[in-house]
């Protein structure tokens, strides 16, 4: 069992992990898509991709191309089928800051040959995730600075309204697809400037209003 610290209020069990890509126009840019065209996208990662902060994350094998991307983690509260968009916030346990680790190399060469993204995206520790902190407590998050500093380095820099979906559409659009359930957790998407990390490197990620996430890349 998968559980995830909430600020106030008792811990969660994660049940999904779900991930939208391509969801902020200037990321979507450098990985050499057209954001004014494409619809919504997801794929998945197995809850116990889960890293908590303050974790070591070993340096996965397979690659020469980690990747950090900072994210709005959005966990439901409530399930269901085809939520209007309208009643999509109504869902929504609380938000916290994550990571979607990549595997940049592995996804190049699956992007290449047509296949899917599993071993690039759902492998061991690829989720790192903080504490959630509950929408009675921060109301519903619509706009906020994102960011990622690597050593101090501030590498990745956004607002999340400036998202292409707002929460409340992925939340509306993912529920097409599957039945939505209590303890699915939602990655909605980095802003630009991805890049590679090293072991020894040390993340820190922070949303505004959201307590925030660090973690260090251990040894390969």
């Amino acid at each position: 069992m998968i559980t995830l610290p909430v600020i106030n209020g008792a811990d969660i069990t994660v049940r999904r992990i779900y991930c939208v890509g391509q969801n902020y126009r200037a990321h979507a840019l450098e990985m050499g898509a057209d954001p004014d065209r494409a619809p919504p996208f997801f794929f998945t990662k197995p809850a116990d991709a889960i890293l908590h902060d303050g974790a070591t994350m070993p340096y996965p094998p397979m690659t020469d191309a980690l990747e950090h991307e900072v994210e709005l983690v959005v966990a439901l509260a409530r399930g269901g089928r085809d939520v209007p968009p309208g009643q999509a916030t109504a869902l929504i346990h609380g938000y916290a800051v994550g990571l979607d680790m990549t595997r940049r190399d592995l996804q190049a060469s699956a992007k290449r040959a047509g296949r899917p993204w599993d071993m690039a995206k759902g492998f061991d520790h690829s989720a790192p995730c903080g504490p959630l902190s509950r929408i009675e407590d921060t109301g519903p998050l619509t706009q906020g600075a994102i960011r990622l500093l690597v050593d101090g380095e501030l590498r990745q820099h956004g607002n999340i309204a400036d998202m292409i979906w707002s929460v409340a559409e992925v939340i509306a659009e993912l529920s097409r697809y599957n039945t939505l359930a209590p303890g699915d957790l939602i990655y909605t998407g980095t802003p630009a400037g991805v890049g590679k990390t090293h072991p020894g490197n040390r993340l820190d990620a922070h949303i505004d209003g959201l307590v925030g996430l660090g973690i260090t890349i251990g040894e390969r």
